[in-house]
């Protein structure tokens, strides 16, 4: 079967379906009937809405959810600046940008010995400005601690698409819970409020921070109706409400003490205290709302006589472009286990120079236990960046192997490594930090 058998065991209940409208309730009945917002919600619960999009964006993209809580997200004291000893030195928006017409390639990432979900991000790469909703952001992550018991994070810049590269988060949002294991990915919507722990032990990472657009699926063109990633295959989180129904029929939750709410506006950390837990929200429902998905599901395409076809056939999510038609903000792609059968053909990528930028990470899909990360470094490789019209091709070792090699139906990337590629229009410039941690590398 096209799953991955996943060395740690889902644990959670899930709905299913890229982009639908779902609904949920912790509590029967407390989605209320036809009326977004009724006089009295059912279990005296609060109105609460979330927009990812303006009121007025097409039907088709446009995504909100209503919530059902036992209090508003409004009732919190001022935000201040957040700090930490575990945080890199020097803040995100603090941080000038690289932009070299050189490759750049990180063997590894220099990473602290303690460092929860926020701490241990580090920007790596960025183009855009998320004060105007424009372009993106990648880090990485590379957590050995969990967050604090009652602290919670959410990015007021743009949606996370979070790519593991090995071990395990838990990740308990308002709107319900997500189980993010290797070879799975997850997209967290800006705004959503969430909480991670390591059920098992150190995780490692990447995340793309889309300041602009949502993920979507690639359109499928000449392909027909399904392939590549299906929307069945999507799972999405069911309310989860930690509270319970008092006996006057109303709503409430123990309060068990005061919350932190970190959040990231303009690359730079705030955090504010608040009475009740954000894990408040007894239903909801909506379009807009997180989601992960199994990358073992991938349905491959290819060529199956001849030619190299290009690997935008390989596109699991995109964010199109506010410019051009066909053009992407950024791409994430996948190099899966797959047949290769082409004849008289060079199989390895050819020589390219390209108008996108190409940002290239590894992802561990081997399930064994040995496979399960011990510490936070990262292997067999960690990244490289190649940006705008920089050339870039194989080897001449592997070059001249390609070209004598007997071609025969042969299974690739299947060695319990795949390779992603988020690929943007943007020109992306290197942080700081990954200028520091490529020169430590060379």
């Amino acid at each position: 079967m096209p799953v991955t058998k996943f060395a740690i065991p889902e644990k959670y209940d899930y709905l299913e379906g890229f982009g639908a409208y779902h609904q949920s309730e912790a509590l029967p009945g407390a989605n209320p009937v036809a009326a977004n917002s009724p006089q009295v919600p059912p279990y005296g619960l609060y109105t609460e809405r979330l927009s990812g999009t303006s009121f007025t964006a097409p039907r088709a993209e446009n995504l909100q959810t209503f919530m059902y809580r036992t209090s508003p997200t409004v009732d919190h004291g001022p935000f201040i600046p957040y700090t930490d000893d575990r945080l890199w030195s020097k803040p995100e928006g603090d941080q000038k940008l690289l932009i070299t017409p050189n490759v750049m390639k990180w063997d590894a990432f220099p990473v602290g010995a303690k460092g929860d979900w926020v701490t241990s991000q580090r920007m790596i790469a960025k183009a855009g400005d998320p004060a105007t909703k424009t372009g993106l952001a990648y880090h990485i992550y590379a957590a050995v601690e969990d967050m604090a018991p009652n602290s919670v994070f959410f990015s007021s810049d743009g949606d996370y698409l979070v790519i593991p590269q090995a071990g395990t988060l838990d990740v308990k949002t308002e709107l319900g819970n997500l189980l993010i294991r290797q070879n799975e990915v997850a997209v967290i919507p800006r705004g959503v409020r969430y909480r991670v722990t390591l059920p098992h032990g150190p995780a490692r990472g990447y995340i793309c921070e889309l300041f602009q657009s949502h993920f979507t699926l690639p359109e499928l063109g000449p392909l027909g109706s399904c392939s590549l990633a299906n929307a069945r295959d999507f799972q999405i989180p069911v309310a989860c409400f930690d509270g319970r129904v008092n006996e006057s029929g109303n709503a409430e939750t123990a309060h068990g003490g005061q919350w932190s709410v970190i959040t990231k506006m303009n690359s730079t950390l705030f955090v504010c205290t608040q009475d009740d837990t954000p894990f408040n929200v007894a239903a909801w429902h909506g379009a807009y709302y997180p989601f992960k998905y199994d990358l073992g599901r991938f349905s491959v395409i290819g060529s199956t006589l001849y030619d190299h076809p290009d690997p935008s056939i390989f596109t699991v999510l995109t964010a199109p472009s506010h410019g051009q038609p066909g053009h992407a903000v950024v791409d994430f792609v996948i190099f899966p286990p797959r047949y290769n059968v082409m004849e008289d053909t060079f199989w390895p990528p050819y020589n390219h120079r390209n108008i996108m930028a190409e940002f290239i990470g590894a992802i561990i899909n081997d399930q064994s236990p040995d496979s399960q990360p011990t510490d936070i470094k990262f292997t067999p490789f960690a990244a490289k960046l190649t940006n705008t019209m920089v050339p870039h091709g194989m080897d001449k070792a592997i070059v001249e192997a390609a070209r004598k090699k007997v071609l025969k139906p042969t299974k690739v990337d299947d060695d319990g490594v795949i390779v992603f590629l988020l690929e943007s229009e943007m020109m992306v410039g290197a942080s700081e930090y990954a200028v520091e941690a490529a020169e430590k590398t060379e």
